[in-house]
C-alpha cells in the first residue's frame, strides 16, 4: 500500500537558511531544476516519515507575496494552485519582526502551517529569546527552533508537519473591524463563485479587484484599502513580535558590525571585494588546473588508444575506431574536463552566498550598475562569467526582474573566460611577445565595454525603464556546513554535466562527421568542413583573414573557443601519412593514470597555498605550427581574429545554457547579434592596425 503524500511549500525570506534546512531534511535526495516555463530555480525533495511521503517544494526566497516580481508570482501561484497541504515557513530568528511580515501573508492562505525558527543559536548569541509556545497560541501554528547547518530540530519539524496535517490545524489571523467588514462584503457579493468558504487570501484578492468596494472603503475611512491592509499586516507582525520576544544585553560585540565597517566601506570595501574575487579564482584555477590536465590526458592518452586497440583487435574498420575514440570519447571528455573547475567555482560561490557576503557585494555595487538600468544583484553573474559563462548565466535565476535578467544574460558572453585566454595567450605570444600582457588586458577591457554597450542598447530600445528599487537585507555572517556546500555544489555540477554535456556530445559527433566526410577523405581541406571553411573566406576577408585553414578552424571551435588551437594544429599540420601505431599496455597505462591522479591532487592542493600570480603559459607546439600560423596571419589580422573570438559567442555550452534559460529563439538572435558585432569590430580593428 502506497503511503499518503503530504505536499509542503517551503517559504521564507532570502538568506534565512531554507536551503540548509532542506539539505538537512533531504540530503542527497534534494533535486534542483527550474519552475515550468521560467528560469527561476526550483528545489524539491521527497522524504518518508511516519507513514507519509512528504513532498517538499522550495518557493523562491521573497520578502512579500504581492505578485510584482517573477519570484513572488511563482510563490503566489503555487500556493493558490499547487494543492499545498502544509506551509513550512522558515524564519531567521535574529530578525523575527521583519520575517513575520511574510508570515502574516502566508497565514492568509489558511493552510496548516509550521514555523521553523532557524538560526536560533545566532539569536541566542545576540541576546534574543523567543517564546515559541506563545507564538503557537497567537497564530494557531506549530513552531520549532532549528539550527539548520547542524540538523538540530529537523525531526521535530517533520513531526510538526504530520501533526498539523492530520489534525487540520488552521492558523488564525484577525484584522481590524473595518478590514474584516469589507472582506465579509466581498464574500457575500461573490459567494456564487465558490461552494466552500473563501480563504482570507481569496477575500483580499476579491476586494482588491472590485473598484466599487475600493471606492466605498476610501470614502468611508479616508484611506485606501491597500494602505490600510499593509499597516494592519505590519501592526500584526509587530504585535506578535512584542508578545513573544525577550531581548537581553549581548555580552560580546557583534562581529557582523565589526566586519561590515570594513567590507561595506565605499573605498576599502571595493579593494576587499577585488581581493576576495581574486582569491576565489586563484583557488578555483590553481586547484582544478592539475585535475583538468589529468582528465584531458586520461581521455586522450588512455581511453582513446584503449578504444583504438579494442576495435583493432576486433578487426573493425578504422573509421569506427576513430569515431569512438575521437567523437564519442572526445565529446564526453570535453565536458568532463571542465567539471573540476565548475564544481570548485560553485563550491566557493555557494560558500560566499551562504556566509552572507554575496548580498553585501550587491549592496556595494548597486550605485554603479544603476546607471545602466541594473541593480547590485547583477554583479554576481558578471563576476562568475570570468570563470565560465555557463554557471554565470545560470546564476541569473536569482534576479527578480525578467527584464534585468535578459540584459545581464546578454552581457555575460562578452566577459572573457579562461577558454578565450588560451587563444589570446597563444596568439599574443606569437605576434606580440613583448606586449602580451598589455594586449590581453586590453581584450578583457574591450569585452567589458561591449557588455556595457549591449546593456545600454537594450535598455534604450527593447527594455526601456528604470531598474526596480533594490531592497536587500544583510544577514549576519555565518559559517555554512561543509556537507551542505558539497551537496548543493554537486547538484549544480550534475545539472551542468547532464544538460550542457548532452548537447555538446551530439555536436561533437556532427563536427567529427564534417571533418571526415565524404568517406575516404584524408585531408581536412577536402572534407565537408574544409569546403565550408573555404566558402567562409569571403566573409572574413574584410578582417584580414583570407586563409581557408583559419576559417575552417572556427567551425569545430563552436564547441568551445579553445578548440580553435587544437583545430589549427590538426588542419595546418595535416598530412596524408598514416599515423604511427604505438604499443599500448593496459596495466602499465592504468598504473600511470592512477599515479597521475594522485600527483594532480597533490599539485592542486599545493598550488592553493602558494601566493604567486599565475603565469600565462603556452606549450611549445611540435613541428612548424607556429611558423605556419605566423605566415598565415599578420599582426593586424591576428588581433582582429582575437577580437572576433572575444565578441562572437563561439561556445556551444553558453548557447545551450542561454537557450535553456531564455528560449532558443532569443539565444539564436543573440548569436546573430554577437557575430555581426564581432565582424564589425574585428574589421575596424584590422583596418586601424594594418
Amino acid at each position: 500500500m502506497s503511503s499518503k503524500v503530504i505536499k509542503v511549500a517551503v517559504a521564507g525570506n532570502p538568506n534565512v537558511g531554507k536551503t540548509t534546512i532542506l539539505n538537512a531534511i533531504a540530503g542527497t535526495s534534494l533535486k534542483v531544476g527550474n519552475w515550468p516555463g521560467v528560469t527561476v530555480e526550483k528545489k524539491e525533495a521527497f522524504v518518508n516519515y511516519g507513514g507519509y511521503k512528504i513532498h517538499f517544494v522550495d518557493l523562491p526566497g521573497i520578502y512579500t507575496l504581492e505578485p510584482i516580481s517573477e519570484d513572488e508570482q511563482i510563490a503566489v501561484e503555487f500556493l493558490e494552485k499547487g494543492d499545498v497541504d502544509v506551509i513550512l515557513d522558515v524564519i531567521d530568528s535574529t530578525n523575527l519582526e521583519r520575517n513575520l511580515l511574510l508570515t502574516v501573508q502566508l497565514l492568509e492562505f489558511e493552510k496548516p502551517t509550521v514555523l521553523a525558527l532557524n538560526l536560533y543559536d545566532e539569536a541566542q548569541k545576540l541576546g534574543i529569546e523567543i517564546d515559541e509556545k506563545r507564538l503557537e497560541e497567537l497564530l494557531g501554528v506549530r513552531a520549532v527552533k532549528t539550527i539548520g547547518r547542524k540538523g538540530i530540530g529537523v525531526d521535530k519539524l517533520l513531526k510538526a508537519i504530520v501533526e498539523v496535517y492530520e489534525k487540520r490545524i488552521i492558523p488564525r489571523i484577525e484584522y481590524s473591524t473595518q478590514i474584516e467588514e469589507f472582506l465579509r462584503k466581498a464574500g457575500e457579493k461573490y459567494k456564487s463563485l465558490k461552494a466552500e468558504p473563501f480563504t482570507k487570501h481569496e477575500l483580499i484578492k476579491l476586494v482588491m479587484k472590485d473598484t466599487e468596494l475600493l471606492k466605498e472603503f476610501e470614502e468611508k475611512y479616508r484611506e485606501s484599502f491597500k494602505k490600510a491592509l499593509d499597516e494592519e499586516r505590519y501592526g500584526y507582525a509587530h504585535g506578535v513580535y512584542e508578545e513573544v520576544v525577550r531581548e537581553r544585553e549581548a555580552l560580546t560585540r557583534n562581529l557582523t558590525d565589526l566586519f561590515d565597517t570594513f567590507l561595506l566601506h565605499p573605498v576599502l570595501g571595493i579593494f576587499a571585494f577585488i581581493f576576495i574575487i581574486f582569491m576565489l579564482f586563484k583557488v578555483a584555477f590553481d586547484f582544478s588546473s592539475p585535475l583538468i590536465d589529468w582528465i584531458d590526458g586520461f581521455f586522450n592518452d588512455f581511453l582513446n588508444p584503449l578504444f583504438l586497440n579494442f576495435f583493432n583487435s576486433l578487426g573493425a574498420p578504422e573509421w569506427l575506431g576513430r569515431f569512438f575514440s575521437e567523437a564519442v570519447v572526445g565529446g564526453v571528455g570535453f565536458v568532463l574536463t571542465f567539471v573540476p573547475l565548475i564544481f570548485v567555482l560553485y563550491l566557493l560561490i555557494t560558500f560566499l552566498e551562504m556566509s552572507g557576503y554575496i548580498p553585501r557585494v550587491a549592496f556595494l555595487m548597486d550605485k554603479v550598475l544603476h546607471r545602466f538600468g541594473l541593480h547590485g544583484k547583477s554583479v554576481i553573474p558578471l563576476i562568475l562569467a570570468l570563470g565560465c559563462n555557463v554557471p554565470a548565466i545560470v546564476a541569473t535565476r536569482t534576479m527578480e526582474s525578467w527584464r534585468e535578467k535578459l540584459i545581464v544574460i546578454a552581457m555575460i558572453p562578452f566577459i572573457s573566460c579562461p577558454a578565450r585566454l588560451v587563444v589570446f595567450s597563444f596568439f599574443t605570444l606569437i605576434f606580440f611577445p613583448q606586449n602580451a600582457a598589455l594586449v590581453i588586458t586590453a581584450l578583457y577591457l574591450l569585452g567589458l565595454v561591449v557588455a556595457l554597450f549591449t546593456a545600454f542598447l537594450l535598455r534604450k530600445t527593447l527594455f526601456r525603464g528604470e531598474a526596480l528599487h533594490f531592497v536587500i537585507e544583510l544577514p549576519p555572517y555565518r559559517l555554512p556546513s561543509l556537507g551542505t556546500l558539497l551537496n548543493i555544489s554537486w547538484l549544480h555540477t550534475k545539472d551542468f554535466i547532464y544538460r550542457a554535456g548532452t548537447l555538446i556530445f551530439g555536436a561533437s559527433i556532427l563536427v567529427w562527421s564534417l571533418l571526415n566526410l565524404p568517406p575516404g577523405v584524408n585531408n581536412p581541406k577536402d572534407s565537408l568542413a574544409g569546403y565550408i571553411g573555404k566558402a567562409l573566406v569571403p566573409v572574413f576577408e574584410p578582417m584580414g583573414i583570407d586563409d581557408w585553414r583559419a576559417t575552417t578552424s572556427l567551425i569545430p571551435a563552436f564547441l568551445a573557443r579553445e578548440i580553435v588551437i587544437s583545430s589549427m594544429g590538426v588542419i595546418y599540420s595535416s598530412t596524408e601519412e598514416e599515423p604511427k601505431k604505438e604499443s599500448f599496455n593496459f596495466k602499465e597505462e592504468l598504473i600511470n593514470q592512477a599515479k597521475g591522479l594522485l600527483q594532480a591532487l597533490e599539485d592542486g592542493i599545493k598550488a592553493v597555498f602558494t601566493f604567486k600570480l599565475l603565469a600565462l603559459e603556452v606549450e611549445e607546439e611540435e613541428g612548424s605550427l607556429k611558423e605556419m600560423i605566423r605566415k598565415s596571419f599578420t599582426p593586424a589580422s591576428a588581433l582582429s581574429f582575437m577580437v572576433f573570438i572575444l565578441i562572437y559567442t563561439s561556445c556551444l555550452g553558453t548557447y545551450a545554457t542561454m537557450g535553456r534559460e531564455i528560449g532558443y529563439g532569443k539565444a539564436t538572435l543573440f548569436l546573430l547579434y554577437s557575430f555581426v558585432l564581432a565582424w564589425f569590430v574585428g574589421t575596424i580593428v584590422y583596418n586601424l592596425f594594418s
